[in-house]
């Protein structure tokens, strides 16, 4: 049972639920609560809807293979081409985004205890993750189950102490801004963004793929159900003082102890889908570019600690410009291979 379902369920909500997570009541703090309700049932319908032509895709193409192979079957060289180009940048700007805000919360976490500054932690916080990365799949399904299911703990604990701060009024201290209207779109899709994890999931699922759209449904409205609950829990106790990364604006409302939990919270986000898109980017330079594997590992570690170690450290800048037009092109391809397939059959 846990290999044939609940490891993949695991596997893809953990990859789902990543940092993204963390700019949304920021961003409903900017827009309000009513224009961030709407772009969230619009948004996650769309992607719900995309995430299912893509395990159509991926269950009438070979195994073995990720989108730019994918690409290549169904569309041919110049689609192959564009994929390659989309996924490894998206897929480097989503590794970075998790690495800037990944080793902040590890440095809330351990910094009492061990000291260092945030650069010590997310150096530590990049060894951990390409060790994972190394390790390959199987592992990694059992990190994303355990991994889940301590994220769950320590939010649950969060909740716990801080339900007795939360204030209705709170939700509705801002109003719609005209020139934040188009804020949400852009971390709403990368936040909701699981795709290219499902080839992944559907070689988990060898002997079980016919259950991959159910794994993929459940997936996303588990996701989806805890975004709600975490931007309503932030929102609802810091309001107008809620911050960029949503954590660190509650030090002052729910004190440091507590709010440790908080920061083991945002570490196993971050770093379940660190690990995932990670191992994914790592197989697409296997699989589909023919590289080998220790090679593939380098790029997919050390270009984000790169990028990082140069001076790109605004993880909302870099978000929304992932989920902004990297994953817009992503997209467009899904939508051209599921109508060849379908026009196929």
């Amino acid at each position: 049972m846990l290999k044939k379902f609940i490891y993949p369920i695991a596997t893809l909500t953990g990859t789902i639920i990543g940092v993204g997570i963390f700019s949304l009541p920021y961003i409903t703090s900017q827009v309000g609560i009513w224009t961030m309700t709407a772009y969230f049932l619009i948004l996650g319908f769309f992607v719900l809807l995309i995430h299912y032509f893509y395990a159509d895709v991926a269950l009438a193409t070979p195994d073995f293979l990720r989108l730019p192979g994918y690409a290549k079957i169904h569309l041919g060289n110049w689609a192959k081409n564009l994929a390659s180009l989309t996924l490894v940048l998206g897929s480097i700007g989503s590794l970075l985004a998790y690495l800037i805000v990944g080793g902040e919360f590890l440095r809330g976490l351990l910094s009492d205890f061990f000291g260092g500054n945030v650069f010590f932690y997310t150096i530590f916080y990049f060894i951990l993750g390409t060790i994972a990365i190394l390790i390959g799949v199987k592992a990694v399904t059992r990190i994303e189950f355990w991994g889940l299911t301590l994220f769950l703990i320590a939010l649950f604990f969060l909740f716990f102490k801080g339900f007795h701060l939360v204030r209705l009024e709170n939700l509705f201290t801002s109003s719609p801004d005209l020139k934040n209207i188009f804020l949400p779109f852009g971390p709403i899709i990368f936040s909701l963004w699981g795709a290219t994890m499902i080839p992944e999931i559907e070689e988990i699922m060898i002997d079980n793929k016919k259950n991959l759209k159910k794994v993929v449904l459940i997936s996303i409205l588990i996701s989806a159900v805890i975004y709600a609950i975490f931007t309503i829990f932030v929102l609802g106790i810091s309001g107008g003082q809620t911050s960029e990364s949503a954590l660190t604006g509650l030090v002052g409302f729910l004190g440091k102890e507590v709010l440790m939990f908080g920061f083991l919270f945002g570490f196993l986000a971050t770093f379940t889908s660190f690990i995932a898109v990670g191992l994914n980017l790592k197989n697409t330079f296997h699989y589909d570019f023919k590289m080998h594997k220790i090679l593939c590992w380098f790029l997919v570690c050390f270009i984000p600690l790169f990028l990082f170690l140069l001076g790109l450290q605004s993880f909302i800048t870099v978000i929304s410009l992932v989920g902004g037009v990297l994953l817009i092109i992503e997209v467009i391809l899904i939508l051209l291979m599921y109508q060849k397939i379908k026009v196929k059959n």
